[in-house]
């Protein structure tokens, strides 16, 4: 049976919209994998890192992948971006998160399900909104009544 994910997408190195829109169209037609609905562009400040100022989305998809063969995927988008991993939160041509898989919470060494943080970041929260104002965060509730406590996050629709 079909779940729907939420994937949250960023890019700050290089041509970072066009990387994003470039990983919807490998997420369109990513195998095992429907796109459902992509949400606006957004530009934002880094947090807790530098470089350029980021472009973000985020994706919905419903899949029959498992959720660890899914993360694998998004890697490989990653990868065909050249992303590289130098230093914790470093910049990037590229970032796939997998945010939420269903209503599942997932806890292993290389996934953890919700994202961590994804309630506390403009750049996950608001396109993630965007696509599901109703949305229910597993163990967390509402998403929407996390929205005021990120507003002074510097954020822009595009």
């Amino acid at each position: 049976m079909p779940v729907t994910a939420y994937i949250g997408i960023g890019a700050n190195l290089g041509d970072a919209r066009a990387n994003v829109l470039d990983a919807v169209e490998r997420l369109r037609k990513l195998p095992g994998a429907t796109l459902e609905a992509v949400s606006s562009l957004y530009r934002t400040a880094p947090i807790d890192s530098s470089g350029d100022d980021y472009i973000n989305a985020v994706a919905r998809l419903s899949t029959g992948l498992p959720a660890q063969a899914l993360l694998e995927a998004l890697f490989d988008i990653e990868q065909a971006h050249g992303r590289e991993r130098p230093y914790f939160n470093a910049p990037r041509t590229l970032d796939l998160d997998l945010l939420l898989y269903g209503d599942e919470r997932i806890a292993t060494p290389t996934l953890t399900v919700p994202h961590p943080r994804m309630h506390q970041r403009a750049f996950v929260l608001m396109p993630l909104l965007e696509l599901a104002p109703q949305l229910a965060l597993p163990g967390l509730g509402s998403a929407a009544r996390f929205a005021p406590a990120v507003a002074d996050q510097g954020i822009i629709r595009l």
